[in-house]
């Protein structure tokens, strides 16, 4: 799903910066990905993508 219009960015590209770059915050993902620099309406899901993913790679890191 698109999460930034703006930009093209969708919700598997941010997943992916935060489980293979470590991005952690909004701000570590701009720097990689442009994401909320235009109208800014993608922020908030941006940061529930990020900490959902999170937590999901925190659950299953022990596991194995």
């Amino acid at each position: 799903m698109y999460v930034c219009i703006c930009k093209g960015i969708t919700d598997k590209q941010i997943k992916q910066m935060v489980i293979e770059q470590g991005a952690g915050s909004i701000r570590e993902l701009k720097q990689k990905l442009d994401i909320a620099s235009q109208c800014g309406t993608c922020v908030k899901l941006t940061q529930q993508i990020i900490d959902q993913t999170i937590v999901d790679e925190s659950l299953f890191k022990d596991v194995g």
